[in-house]
C-alpha cells in the first residue's frame, strides 16, 4: 500500500496506492496531519489511480483529511477517487440534524374532549377485542384443541404459585396484626377485644386476604407478564409466531391466565390464614385473651358464604391480573421504553381493575344477601 504526500504554494498532493486493508501506519499518517495543518495553500488534491482494494481505514484517513482542510479552509478535489469511497467520505461530514419537533398545539376544548372519547372508545374496543379472543381461546382449551404446551402451562404454574408463598405469607400476617392493632384500639373502649378475633377472621376472609394477594401478584406476576410478552414484541417473537400461524392467544395468554386462575384462590386462602395468625399474635400476645377463647371467638366468627366470597374474589382478580398483564404486553411498542411503559401500565390497570370489579361484587353480593 501507498500513502505519499507533497506540497507546493498552492497545491497539497496525497499519492494513494495498492491495497488499503488493514493501514496502521501511524508515523505516515502522523506525518501526513502535521504537515496539511503547517500547509498554507488552496486546495488539497488526491492521485488513486492505482488504487485498488481498500477498508475503513482508508475512510478514517480521508475523513480526518477532510476534517483538517476544512478547518484551515483549503478547498478538496475528490474526483481521482472511486466514487463509492467519495460517497463514504461526504456521508461521514453531514452534519447531523435534529428532526424537527411537532409543535405543540393547544385545541380548543371541545376538541380536546372529543380527542379524550374518541381514544377511550378505541380503547374499549381493543380491549373487549382482546378478552374476545381470549374468552376463544379459553373454549378451544376446554375443547381440547387449543396450541398450548404443557410445559408452557407448567411453568406458568411454577411462577405464580409456591414461589409467590413467601411474599403472600408475609404481607399478609403483617396486615392481619394491624388490623388486629386497628380493632384492639377501639374495642378497649367498650372492653371488647375478645372481639379483635372476630374482626379480623372476617375482614381477612371475606376480602383482605383477597386483596392482599391480588395487589402483591399484580405487582409480582402482571409485572412479570406484561415485560415478558413486550420483550417478545420488541424481538419480533410475537411477529414470527404469527408468520408462523400460530395463534398468540393461545400459546401466550392462555397458560398466564389458566395459571393465575387455579393459583388466585390457593393463595387467597393462605393469606386468610397467615391474616388471622397474624391477629392471633397481637390477641394472645398483646391483648391477654387466652389461645383457646381467641381460637374460640375465630373458628364462630368464620362463616362459609364468607370464606366462599373471599375465594371468589380470588378467582376473578387472578382473571384481571391476567388478562392486564398479557394486554399491555401485546400491545407493547418496538423500543425499551415501551417495555418499561407496558409494565408500569399493567400493575396500575390491574389494581384499578379489581377495585372496580371489588365494588361491583360487593354491591352485587350485599343485594343478594351473601
Amino acid at each position: 500500500m501507498t500513502l505519499k504526500f507533497k506540497s507546493d504554494s498552492k497545491r497539497f498532493e496525497i499519492e494513494l496506492g495498492g491495497d488499503f486493508i488493514a493501514f496502521d501506519d501511524n508515523g505516515t499518517k502522523e506525518a501526513l496531519y502535521r504537515s496539511l495543518q503547517r500547509f498554507r495553500g488552496s486546495e488539497v488534491v488526491f492521485v488513486a489511480d492505482d488504487l485498488k482494494k481498500w477498508d475503513s481505514s482508508l475512510v478514517v484517513i480521508l475523513f480526518e483529511v477532510a476534517r483538517l482542510a476544512e478547518r484551515n479552509k483549503l478547498k478538496v478535489s475528490w474526483a481521482s477517487l472511486p466514487e463509492n469511497l467519495s460517497e463514504l467520505v461526504h456521508l461521514a461530514l453531514e452534519v447531523d440534524r435534529k428532526p424537527e419537533q411537532k409543535k405543540n398545539i393547544q385545541l380548543p376544548f371541545v376538541e380536546r374532549v372529543g380527542d379524550w372519547g374518541i381514544a377511550v372508545y378505541d380503547g374499549v374496543i381493543k380491549g373487549g377485542h382482546f378478552i374476545g379472543e381470549t374468552l376463544k381461546s379459553i373454549w378451544r382449551y376446554i375443547l381440547g384443541i387449543a396450541v398450548l404446551r404443557k410445559v408452557d402451562l407448567m411453568f406458568a404454574l411454577e411462577d405464580s404459585s409456591y414461589k409467590a408463598i413467601g411474599i403472600v405469607s408475609l404481607v399478609s400476617f403483617m396486615v392481619g396484626l394491624i388490623l388486629a392493632f386497628v380493632g384492639a384500639i377501639q374495642l378497649k373502649m367498650f372492653g371488647a377485644q375478645i372481639y379483635v378475633a372476630s374482626l379480623v377472621a372476617i375482614g381477612m376472609t371475606r376480602i383482605m386476604g383477597a386483596i392482599m394477594a391480588g395487589i402483591i401478584m399484580a405487582g409480582r406476576t402482571g409485572a412479570s407478564y406484561a415485560a415478558t410478552i413486550g420483550t417478545m414484541q420488541v424481538n419480533e417473537e410475537i411477529d414470527a409466531l404469527k408468520t408462523m400461524g400460530i395463534p398468540t392467544t393461545d400459546f401466550l395468554v392462555l397458560p398466564r391466565i389458566l395459571s393465575l386462575i387455579v393459583t388466585m384462590p390457593i393463595l387467597t386462602m393462605l393469606a386468610d390464614l397467615m391474616g388471622i395468625l397474624g391477629g392471633a399474635v397481637v390477641g394472645v400476645v398483646m391483648l391477654d385473651i387466652s389461645a383457646a377463647e381467641y381460637w374460640k371467638y375465630t373458628f364462630d366468627a368464620i362463616k362459609m358464604n364468607n370464606f366462599s366470597v373471599g375465594v371468589f374474589h380470588g378467582f376473578v382478580y387472578g382473571a384481571v391480573i391476567a388478562l392486564c398483564g398479557c394486554y399491555y404486553g401485546v400491545n407493547c411498542g418496538r423500543n425499551a421504553d415501551s417495555v418499561g411503559v407496558a409494565t408500569t401500565k399493567a400493575v396500575v390497570s390491574a389494581i384499578v381493575w379489581m377495585i372496580v370489579v371489588t365494588g361491583i361484587l360487593t354491591w352485587l353480593f350485599q343485594v343478594w344477601g351473601i
